[in-house]
């Protein structure tokens, strides 16, 4: 009899990026985003079979790493696309003590 394993079911992914991404909007600042677009990917690979999924499948600890490596890339790369902007820090010219 064959176990059951959950890590390796694309739905599992997909319903995480899901939750990560409804948490997203209620969570404002782009971190989240990042983790639902990796768990994304990761639905992507398990449904379609490419890539790693193979070696995934038979090592949670190996889809984790592989999740960790993606939701970084995923989460940098989403820092420069709407990270902080010139002219959104505010520069004090004068102390709060100075008269």
């Amino acid at each position: 009899m064959e176990q059951y394993i959950l890590w390796n079911q694309y739905w599992i992914w997909f319903a995480l990026a899901l939750v990560l991404g409804v948490l997203e909007v209620l969570i404002p600042g782009y971190i989240l985003l990042g983790f639902a677009l990796a768990a994304a990917a990761m639905g992507l690979l398990f449904a379609a079979g490419i890539g790693p999924a193979d070696m995934m499948a038979g090592s949670l600890p190996i889809t984790l790493a592989i999740y960790g490596a993606v939701s970084l890339i995923t989460w940098l790369a989403l820092r420069q696309i709407f990270g902080r902007r010139d002219g959104q820090v505010k520069l004090w010219d004068k102390d709060i003590n100075e008269n």
